[in-house]
């Protein structure tokens, strides 16, 4: 079967500033003379894997070990220093998922405000709306700015969303670790269903049991590297004897 997603020898590096200065006019005078110092910082190096339609790969892994670097390389929010990354289809990226939200307008109109950013009609977006609103459990806040709700609230209206937009690629930050017992739940049953489906997930999550419940695929990061790749149930017992 014909890949949907392609990593082949990816790395990233970022130019870390030296320089200790506190204010803009200190930096900009410090530009003009040549005076800023830089390191580089490789956030990921060499990093390979391939993910057929239907699949789901799990990243594991401590913090900065350059997880979610990797989901923005693949979600196209980035580029890669070096290396190939290929894409089919549609993406939908849960990462920092209630980052695209407009906090002035309310949860109603970011719901198609949303969808249209996806490539969807209004009236696509209206046979969506009430289950939407049902699966978020937004109630009566539907009209309310979003600038008023909690963050549990627009975790699970972004999640909501990026769901039922029938995406070929879900890419997925953390999106669990906010919300209620009964409301990962939900997020996990509606995962396994888009799987069926066809959907091909990236997940990354720090619960080694969401991973192992969500993913047949899992890679452990560590400091930018791949430490080991496998079946989420061997790769998740690894990480977590470490």
């Amino acid at each position: 079967m014909k890949p949907i997603i392609t990593v082949q020898d990816v790395s990233m590096m970022f130019r870390l500033s030296k320089n200790k200065e506190y204010r803009l006019k200190e930096y900009f005078l410090n530009a003009v003379r040549g005076h800023l110092a830089f390191e580089e910082f490789w956030a990921l190096k060499h990093i390979s894997f391939e993910l057929s339609k239907g699949e789901s790969l799990g990243l594991v892994g401590v913090n900065g070990s350059g997880k979610s670097t990797l989901l923005k390389l693949i979600a196209g929010i980035m580029r890669p220093t070096s290396g190939m990354i290929k894409t089919i289809g549609t993406i939908a990226p849960l990462i920092e998922i209630n980052g695209g939200f407009d906090r002035t307008l309310t949860a109603r109109e970011n719901i198609y405000l949303t969808g249209a950013m996806h490539g969807h009609t209004r009236a696509y977006m209206n046979k969506r709306f009430d289950e939407i609103v049902d699966f978020a459990e937004l109630g009566a806040f539907v009209d309310a700015p979003v600038a008023t709700y909690s963050s549990g609230m627009l975790s699970r209206l972004g999640f909501a969303i990026a769901t039922l937009t029938n995406a070929d690629i879900v890419i997925a930050d953390e999106v669990l670790a906010v919300g209620d017992a009964k409301f990962r739940k939900k997020c996990e049953d509606r995962m396994k269903k888009m799987l069926d489906a066809g959907t091909t997930i990236l997940f990354v999550s720090h619960s080694t049991p969401q991973v192992k419940k969500i993913c047949q695929k899992a890679v452990w990061l560590d400091k930018g590297v791949v430490k080991m790749m496998g079946t989420s149930d061997e790769v998740c017992k690894a990480y977590e004897q470490s």
